[in-house]
């Protein structure tokens, strides 16, 4: 077994003078680098708790790591069955539960891959790499609920 390492360095900048002294004395805006990457991520929590909606928060970019992880390992797949992939774009949704208690859960996530290709190609093998690269996301992997795969799929 190989074994990778991830770092990301997180701070936040919500600190609106008296910090943490009630819920609504802070923002919830922060900030996401990491090394040798050039560019920051702005995020900040869901407006529905406090958040700013300008900003990506966690559940968004959640969302965005199932759907990117797939689409590489989907992009993968096509290479090696050769299937030219012109263009992929995907408008990903998910669904997450809040409890009564403020903790939640995602309850799903449904990619809906708008897929271009150079030549016709069998709807059946198409779902079938969908269904090999959700086995094969790291993302997915790590995830206990149903990830659905809505795909449409365009001939030049």
């Amino acid at each position: 077994m190989k074994e990778h390492q991830y770092q990301i360095d997180l701070k936040w900048i919500g600190n609106e003078g008296e910090g943490t002294k009630d819920y609504r004395s802070y923002n919830r805006n922060f900030e996401i680098s990491a090394p040798l990457k050039e560019h920051i991520i702005e995020g900040s929590s869901d407006p529905n708790f406090r958040g700013d909606s300008s900003r990506y928060n966690p559940e968004d970019t959640f969302v965005s790591s199932l759907a990117s992880c797939h689409m590489l390992w989907f992009l993968h797949l096509c290479s090696t069955h050769k299937i030219a992939v012109l263009e992929y774009q995907d408008k990903a949704t998910g669904i997450m539960v809040e409890n009564k208690d403020g903790s939640g859960h995602f309850k799903e996530v449904t990619l809906h891959p708008d897929i271009l290709v150079a030549s016709p190609v069998d709807p059946e093998l198409i779902d079938t790499l969908h269904a090999k690269a959700n086995t094969m996301c790291f993302i997915a992997n790590s995830c206990n609920f149903p990830i659905h795969h809505q795909p449409t799929v365009r001939t030049v």
